[in-house]
């Protein structure tokens, strides 16, 4: 029997945020959307997604105003997906999850490092650069591959764009 997708005797906000971004594939589609990634097709590329489960989840976050879907091209029609304010809020709890599975799960170290731009500092976990003394946002973060993405073989375009320094929200070509 599969388990329902709310937590409806709960009355705690850690409930609620899970009934929003707690189901499978939910968090990666939120993290390679911070990646830069923009396009259906890319995301299911990159994570290996269904289309229906990936149609599904995009569809969600875009009701809980956690990305934005834009039309990019008429003929045919395809969409693009775009975090909002409220979708780029998940940067702390998504690099922190990343980062505890860094530390507790990974073998060959981390598989991204991440970056203050205007200062080419490494940034702590919480985001914060000890150069400038601040935690920095989304927008001022580059991303750069880590030891432990020396293992990656993926071909796809988000895989190889991601080889290199790459600036969050900036989308992937």
């Amino acid at each position: 029997m599969a388990l329902g997708k709310n937590y409806d005797g709960q009355d705690c906000s850690l409930a609620k945020v899970l009934e929003v971004v707690g189901e499978r594939w939910t968090l990666l589609v939120v993290r390679d959307a911070m990646y830069g990634v923009r396009r259906f097709g890319d995301f299911q590329a990159h994570l290996d997604i269904p289309r229906a489960v990936l149609s599904q989840r995009l569809g969600a976050l875009v009701e809980a105003g956690i990305l934005d879907r834009r039309r990019y091209q008429d003929a045919p029609p395809r969409d693009e997906y775009i975090l909002t304010a409220r979708g780029r809020d998940l940067w702390m709890p998504v690099v922190m999850l990343a980062q505890w599975g860094d530390r507790h799960l990974a073998t060959h170290g981390p598989r991204r490092l991440y970056h203050h731009v205007e200062c080419d500092t490494r940034l702590d976990p919480a985001s914060f650069c000890v150069t400038c003394g601040r935690t920095v946002p989304l927008e001022e973060i580059e991303v750069r591959p880590g030891p432990g993405l020396s293992e990656d073989t993926r071909q796809d375009q988000v895989s190889l764009a991601l080889r290199t320094p790459h600036r969050m929200l900036t989308p992937i070509p």
